[in-house]
């Protein structure tokens, strides 16, 4: 599979839906799994990466994960 070539001036900003900046920093979501349900010694921890505003800090939907 070849990669895809991409010229950025063909792109469109992504911009937070509370601020309208542009910039984004990548931030973590802290969730724990119970040691009953995935059977293991102690509760897991689990990051679950994801973007937000640089200069307010919102979460945009687009960078939710689904199953939140």
């Amino acid at each position: 599979m070849q990669p895809i070539k991409l010229d950025a001036s063909t792109t469109s900003d992504i911009i937070c839906e509370d601020c309208a900046s542009a910039i984004f920093i990548e931030a973590y979501l802290i969730k724990k799994a119970s040691k009953l349900l995935t059977g293991a010694d102690k509760d897991k921890i689990i990051p679950i990466p994801i973007m937000r505003c640089a200069d307010c800090g919102h979460v945009n939907e687009i960078f939710k994960p689904k199953t939140l």
